[in-house]
């Protein structure tokens, strides 16, 4: 390494990185704290203007970095309609240089019950070493992670750039799939950055390198041909709420491990959870016991989930002396790496046809499925990935599974077969992602914003 290059490489040190971010940091919250202010909600009964609102806000963002080209695009569902708006912006690679792609989503969940929050959910607080809000960590954090580290290396950038920033990622990215072939040639690049994860605990890096894959299930049960008073045939017709409580009731073990039978799991991981902090993080009373057996982190990344998300039925509050005959409920699953989520879900079909109590008719509806994903770990550029991470942070970077699901990303594997995909993220423990008081860990984020600017540095060094 020659004189230069090394005074380049010291210039560009974490040290020096994280000095230039200070210098710019009040800006940065500001445009965390306008970008966590738009109530993007890409969901049927939200206001579509308010995504329209975030996308050009982002754009505004992207702009200011100096991109050549910023666009706001749309991709189309499958039943032809508009999708939601996704920001892309691009810099083109110096001769010979590698293009990244750099991903994060600009909608969030929504609030849910306004009562539950400590601050209000669409206005960034900042308390003690957290700054609270809806979107604060998944995913405008994100945004700001890629456009900060892109700010602190300016021409010192020495490879192509292109951001993609999705507009409906919380409702299932529907329009995903159609965006990215129809804009293929604008987003191809040599590695994709995913900024959707998280890390291991406060001020432990992580780099994601499996997703559990989802797949979930409609379907009623009706025992009578109309309901009828639970007074003159109680005892003798069965209704749909029994049949449908004893058929929920198969589909876990003792141990609460699920019963379908054919699902792929695993117990193999790299790190566990202490139970102490996993009881801590998720919340669970002090007598509930886990679920599930085996290594805690294998239960949450390797191994499949069910769970009953959602049930219809009469209310309490609606409830009469009536036995009814139709009830339904809607199931999720996890599904672990290397399990084919349309056999997941086909295996949860004949489940529950072959345990329909009293001879129930099961009548299926909607379903929908994600795939997951494991990382090709003899990939070089995972390695420079966990340098970075750990020089951004100045603690060793660890690899971990993610219980949660991308879909998407085997899209892009499909789409952009050759990319190295690296999946990075800024939640922690209590980030509280998609609850009341989401928040973002801020010494961390400025952390990961170090870290991927030493990382985009590097990859420029490649070639």
């Amino acid at each position: 390494m020659t004189i230069s290059e090394s005074s380049q490489r010291e210039s560009a040190g974490p040290e020096a990185l994280h000095e230039r971010l200070d210098a710019i940091y009040s800006d940065v919250l500001e445009d965390l704290t306008r970008l966590v202010a738009v109530p993007s909600v890409a969901w049927p009964n939200a206001d579509p203007r308010h995504v329209a609102d975030s996308a050009a806000l982002t754009a505004e963002l992207a702009e200011e970095v100096g991109f050549d080209t910023v666009e706001i695009l749309h991709g189309a569902n499958s039943d032809g309609s508009e999708g939601y708006p996704a920001v892309v912006a691009r810099r083109a690679a110096p001769e010979g240089q590698p293009t990244v792609l750099l991903y994060a989503h600009h909608d969030v969940q929504p609030a849910g019950d306004r009562d539950d929050w400590d601050t209000s959910p669409f206005e960034l607080t900042v308390k003690g070493d957290r700054a609270y809000g809806r979107g604060s960590a998944d995913d405008k954090a994100g945004i700001l992670i890629h456009l900060t580290a892109l700010r602190l290396l300016a021409d010192e950038l020495n490879i192509g750039v292109t951001l993609f920033v999705e507009g409906e990622e919380e409702a299932g990215s529907p329009s995903f799939r159609d965006f990215i072939e129809r804009y293929r040639d604008r987003l191809a690049a040599d590695v994709i950055i995913v900024a959707d994860s998280g890390n291991w605990a406060e001020g432990t890096p992580a780099l994601t390198t499996s997703l559990r894959g989802m797949a979930s299930l409609e379907f009623t049960v009706r025992t009578m041909k109309h309901s009828v008073h639970s007074g003159m045939y109680g005892g003798v017709a069965p209704d749909a709420p029994l049949a449908l409580i004893r058929l929920l009731s198969s589909l876990h073990r003792e141990d609460g491990s699920p019963a379908v039978e054919g699902l792929v799991a695993s117990e193999e991981v790299a790190v566990d959870y202490n139970e102490d902090d996993l009881r801590r993080d998720c919340g669970v009373l002090p007598d509930t016991r886990f679920i599930g057996k085996g290594p805690l982190a294998s239960r949450l990344w390797a191994q499949p989930a069910l769970t009953i998300i959602g049930i219809d039925m009469p209310s309490v509050a609606d409830s009469s002396n009536t036995l009814h005959a139709r009830a339904g409920a809607k199931v999720s699953m996890r599904l672990a790496p290397g399990q084919d989520p349309e056999d997941a879900l086909n295996r949860l079909r004949e489940h529950l046809e072959a345990d329909a109590p009293f001879g129930a008719q099961i009548e299926f509806g909607a379903s929908e499925y994600g795939s997951p994903w494991r990382a090709d770990e003899s990939d070089p550029i995972l390695g420079k990935a966990l340098e970075a991470l750990t020089d951004g942070f100045g603690t060793e970077a660890v690899k971990m599974g993610l219980g949660g699901s991308i879909p998407f990303i085997a899209d892009l594997l499909d789409v952009f077969p050759k990319a190295s995909i690296l999946v990075t993220g800024i939640e922690d423990p209590d980030t509280r992602a998609h609850s009341a008081n989401e928040s973002l860990y801020l010494p961390d984020f400025k952390r990961a914003i170090v870290a991927e600017a030493l990382l985009l540095r590097r990859l420029g060094e490649q070639v």
